[in-house]
């Protein structure tokens, strides 16, 4: 089972780029995760809710050390 992240900064940002790029990679529309905030932290609803579910990330070692350079 997949899941997928999209965040874009602004509500007028176009996310059909990422979408259509996460369904090509075979994740359900349903498993996609959509947050239209800033990026400046992860006080992010959608990533909350998808951190809870098991995450493939393809630059694990990257995230996390911008994770914790937020907190």
């Amino acid at each position: 089972m997949q899941y997928g992240y999209i965040r874009v900064s602004a509500t007028d940002q176009n996310l059909d780029r990422q979408l259509i790029a996460l369904k090509n990679a075979g994740v359900e529309t349903k498993r996609i995760f959509v947050d239209k905030l800033s990026g400046k932290d992860f006080n992010r609803p959608n990533y909350k809710r998808l951190i809870k579910n098991v995450i493939w990330m393809t630059k694990y070692k990257e995230m996390k050390k911008q994770y914790k350079s937020y907190c």
